[in-house]
């Protein structure tokens, strides 16, 4: 059996050895990887949010299972390349994985289903974003529609900060993720990530998690 796993940063790591424990005899392949699982692994470069280069690197190497670990890829539809020309795939396809990578599409969905979230507001123009988060209470959180590596959401304090804020994030730096932004009440409290592995009507809940907050 042959498991190419897609990305390039300690997520595949993990998931390169969590394959490797269970399965000695397996072959695994990480494109592009890492430092860390170049030696372990097999690393091949590859562009890995690019379906045609994705797909010419799967016919390459006729993996059984392709395992996609970054955002990114799943929300360009490297995945659902993949599937169309016959592949088996782990990972949602594009439409799901906009939930992800859209965080305006995911409040919106939310609202509409009766989900519980923050109280929020979207924004296109800068000078209506400016303006809104210098009223009402703080702390607010602003945050970039699109995927932005992890910096996309900040809590801000006072109006001078969420003005900095709004900014950073429609100033260009974070390209078309920051085209539009939103605007949403802070929460105190302690956060705690679920995960579900689903198929069709059928799910399997995988334990929860917590992930590390920058310090400052």
């Amino acid at each position: 059996m042959k498991v190419v796993i897609l990305g390039g940063g300690g997520r595949e790591h993990a998931l390169a050895w969590a394959v490797q424990r269970h399965h000695a005899d397996w072959k695994v392949v990480v494109a592009p990887g890492n430092g860390g699982t170049d030696g372990p692994f097999r690393n091949l470069p590859v562009a890995a949010d690019d379906p045609n280069a994705v797909l010419e690197l799967a016919r390459a190497e006729s993996p059984d299972l392709v395992v996609i670990g970054p955002e990114a890829p799943l929300v360009a539809g490297v995945g659902d390349r993949l599937v169309d020309e016959g592949y088996a795939v782990f990972g949602p396809s594009a439409r799901a994985a906009e939930i992800e990578g859209s965080k305006v599409f995911a409040k919106e969905l939310m609202h509409s289903h009766g989900i519980p979230t923050a109280a929020f507001d979207v924004y296109s123009m800068e000078a209506a974003a400016l303006a809104a988060v210098r009223k009402g209470l703080f702390p607010k959180v602003v945050k970039a529609d699109g995927l932005a590596a992890g910096k996309g959401a900040i809590v801000v304090e006072t109006p001078s900060e969420g003005e900095e804020a709004v900014r950073l994030l429609m100033g260009g730096k974070f390209g078309a993720a920051g085209k539009q932004i939103v605007i949403e009440s802070f929460l105190q409290g302690e956060e705690a990530s679920a995960f579900a592995i689903c198929r069709d009507d059928q799910f399997l809940l995988l334990p929860l998690s917590q992930d590390h907050k920058r310090i400052g």
